[in-house]
């Protein structure tokens, strides 16, 4: 049985971090698949093994959640910058999934991440359209590095899983 756990998890990996590549919630799905995988081979992990990948998956939400307004930060912006980073990235995933399926929440995430930072910039704190410009470039990229973040950290948590599962 433990060949056939690790193998159902396996897959749960592979499709846990495509998941997460177009920004849904995979490392969420590996853990609960862990976690039934667990409670139908009582011992197929240890707690610990099972803890240790929560905090990666919070981990990764905390990288995700901030990633945005930290890029406008880091590029001169300021509290209005930073929020409307957060608030662009989650409505351009959003927006971006119902455009073009799959690759359009990466791309979503990205470009509202840049625009929400760069409206907030402009609008709200009434910067210069090239300040507001350079904060929302790098609002993007700092949710670009989030995406690829997280969707490292969901394949890393797959694969400890994985090798938990696959030695007794």
């Amino acid at each position: 049985m433990t060949i056939l756990a690790g193998s159902i998890l396996a897959l749960a990996t592979v499709l846990g971090t495509l998941l997460t590549l177009i920004t849904l919630p995979g490392l969420w799905f590996i853990l609960l698949v862990a976690l039934g995988l667990q409670w139908w081979q009582p011992g197929t992990f240890s707690w610990w093994t099972l803890g240790a990948g929560l905090v990666l998956g919070l981990l990764g939400e905390v990288i995700e959640l901030a990633a945005s307004g930290a890029g406008a930060k880091r590029a001169g912006g300021g509290r209005a910058g930073a929020w409307s980073a957060v608030i662009g990235a989650l409505a351009g995933a959003i927006a971006g999934t119902f455009v073009v399926p799959i690759i359009g929440s990466i791309v979503g995430g990205v470009l509202g991440a840049g625009l929400g930072a760069a409206a907030g910039e402009r609008a709200i704190a009434g910067r210069s359209w090239s300040h507001s410009v350079r904060v929302g470039r790098g609002a993007a990229v700092g949710r670009f590095v989030a995406v690829v973040v997280k969707t490292l950290l969901t394949l890393a948590t797959g694969i400890a899983l994985c090798v938990a599962a696959f030695l007794p």
